[in-house]
């Protein structure tokens, strides 16, 4: 017999170009949606059957592209990519354009965000931001379903990113302050989140920014760390190996943490630089439930932007 599901809630604003597009209520709502595609995927096998999108990516991907093309498609739709620089054969305008005409919505990884929101000002159809030099809001869904699935409701639990200021931290400060997680975070000097960034969270949230790693991860429940250069800054790679000594998350940091704290991270890791080996391959280590929700928070995702918001069978 097939299930009948409820009515499918569309996020009410028309793209996912930062994080802050999906409200507090919404993200409550995707989240607890992303863990029933996890436990009952057949139940969404044909829910957004004939819908398309174009996967435009300016930056290699493994998991982004993988989970992305994967969810489209076990939702009864299809994905085409696109890889490259955007609007440099052609304006980025005639890009949107044209893909307005052919596809249900566009998945954009670039290396700004003055693109994604170029592409969202000239299509009409959904834009999702799969990672930009200011956020990295898909991620952060994954991650929050994952903290959520191993410690239930996250309210109260502390998250300590240790490492760079960069998109991956501001996307989760803004998704795990919304959920009541107490948030830290430790960079080194020239390397914090951008101050208007932290002014985005509620304002009843809890942040301690800080340039000790020991000091961000006491009594933490989640140590987080990404890479120390990400794509495009490899001209820094000796200057930014030389800031972060010090800020590698190893078996003497955690000892400052919770004696059930996890640890995270985006995916991919340079073992030996942001996160010893040791702590990758420990039980603590939660990274491959990261990288597999990321399938299931993008479901999520695309069900809220793209379904007809009618009853499905």
């Amino acid at each position: 017999m097939t299930a009948t599901l409820p009515r499918l809630q569309r996020l009410a604003h028309p793209d996912f170009t930062r994080d802050l597009d999906a409200t507090t209520e919404e993200l409550h709502a995707l989240l607890d949606l992303a863990a029933d595609v996890k436990s009952h995927p057949d139940h969404y096998k044909a829910a957004l059957a004939g819908k398309s999108l174009a996967l435009l990516f300016e930056k290699p991907s493994l998991r982004t592209r993988v989970t992305f093309e994967l969810a489209i498609q076990q939702l009864g739709g299809f994905a085409i990519l696109n890889e490259g620089r955007i609007g440099i054969r052609e304006p980025l305008k005639d890009v949107a354009r044209n893909l307005d005409r052919w596809v249900s919505g566009i998945v954009a990884r670039t290396y700004t965000q003055k693109t994604v929101d170029d592409l969202a000002l000239w299509a009409s159809v959904p834009v999702v931001n799969a990672l930009s030099d200011l956020w990295h809001p898909c991620q952060a869904l994954a991650d929050m379903q994952t903290i959520r699935e191993h410690f239930g409701d996250p309210r109260g639990l502390k998250l300590a990113f240790v490492g760079d200021g960069n998109n991956v931290a501001s996307s989760l400060l803004l998704n795990s302050t919304r959920l009541g997680i107490r948030f830290s975070i430790a960079t080194p000097n020239g390397y914090a989140l951008p101050s208007d960034i932290v002014g985005m969270a509620p304002a009843t949230a809890e942040i301690v920014v800080t340039n000790d790693p020991a000091a961000a991860v006491q009594g933490a429940h989640v140590i987080y760390t990404d890479v120390w250069t990400s794509m495009g800054e490899e001209h820094e790679a000796a200057e930014r190996l030389a800031a972060f000594k010090g800020f590698q998350v190893n078996d003497e940091l955690f000892v400052h943490a919770a004696p059930e704290a996890i640890f995270m991270h985006c995916l991919p890791a340079h073992r030996g630089e942001e996160v010893t080996d040791a702590v990758m391959e420990s039980s603590r280590s939660v990274v491959f439930d990261e990288a597999e929700n990321r399938l299931h928070a993008q479901k999520a995702l695309l069900l809220m932007l793209l379904s007809g918001g009618e009853s499905r069978s």
